[in-house]
């Protein structure tokens, strides 16, 4: 969706002229205005990295500048660069990452939790659009092109479509409960910088309907990543800080379910890279869909 330049102190992001089902960047003033809510948004886990925004002009010469007062062009996000050695997706591979750290981060991710607003969505849209979510994942894991085995995908569509069904009320009571707030949206450990204070950045700035979500669901997916990375118990760390500073003991079964779920979406979205005719591994994202899918296909979905 973007480009990402690279100096010594700040990174700068120019989004690309792309179009799909989840974001308008087609023109010049959606760009400026996702560039606007891209800084707005990620300042509430990340203020003093997103420094601003950044008019893209041609100079008197007609030379292309950062800055000025010429004709604009495009508009960029300016960015503190942030230390690679600190990011948890390295710290976990390196096997530097630390229980203490991971419990800091919990505890500041608990901390913004607790000072959302409730979002404003019914209990029959949150399951519809949970339900939606699921038969659209199924849909493109299953495709023939792909190759994935069908005993590997078609038994987790069918148990997380019936969990949903029948345990209709548990989603609801997240709901009744202020738990579904507008979160960050993609919280992967490549998004975490563990400095002397954690920061969090590239929320999903793009489509609002996505930053919707139960905080459950997010630290489920942030627990998800850090167990393929190689970090398996951090989901209990982030859980027992989460549930000790904010007093929401969500369900086993409601946290199986979101693993299940997140899983699934993130397998989904391995698959899309093959739809960029320039990718040539493509054995690689069809590996890393099944990855998702067998780390949880034995899931204990227990309420």
């Amino acid at each position: 969706m973007s480009w990402v330049f690279l100096t010594e102190k700040h990174a700068w992001k120019l989004k690309k002229p792309v179009r799909n089902e989840y974001l308008d960047f087609s023109t010049q003033e959606a760009r400026r205005l996702h560039c606007s809510n891209e800084v707005r948004f990620n300042r509430r886990l990340a203020r003093d990295v997103y420094l601003g925004i950044v008019p893209l002009t041609f100079n008197r010469s007609g030379n292309l500048q950062l800055g000025g007062r010429g004709q604009r062009v495009d508009s960029l996000v300016l960015m503190r660069r942030l230390p690679s050695s600190r990011m948890l997706d390295h710290l976990i591979r390196s096997g530097a990452v630390s229980e203490k750290d991971i419990a800091t981060l919990a505890s500041y991710l608990a901390t913004f939790y607790k000072n959302l607003a409730p979002a404003s969505i019914t209990c029959p849209q949150y399951r519809k659009r949970l339900a939606a979510d699921l038969e659209r994942a199924g849909k493109e894991l299953a495709a023939e092109a792909y190759g994935l085995p069908a005993g590997l995908v078609q038994p987790l569509m069918q148990s997380q479509l019936e969990f949903l069904q029948r345990n209709g009320g548990l989603f609801d009571d997240r709901i009744r409960a202020g738990k579904i707030i507008e979160g960050h949206g993609d919280l992967r450990p490549e998004h975490v910088c563990l400095e002397e204070s954690p920061v969090v950045i590239d929320c999903l700035e793009f489509n609002r309907s996505l930053r919707i979500l139960d905080a459950a669901s997010e630290l489920t997916f942030l627990a998800l990543e850090c167990e393929r990375l190689g970090a398996p118990v951090a989901g209990e760390i982030i859980f027992r800080r989460y549930e000790e500073e904010t007093g929401d003991r969500p369900p086993r079964g409601l946290l199986a379910f979101y693993k299940v779920y997140h899983a699934c979406i993130r397998a989904k979205i391995a698959l899309w890279h093959l739809q960029d005719e320039r990718i040539r591994d493509r054995a690689n994202w069809i590996s890393k869909a099944a990855q998702y899918l067998t780390i949880v296909s034995g899931i204990d979905r227990a309420a």
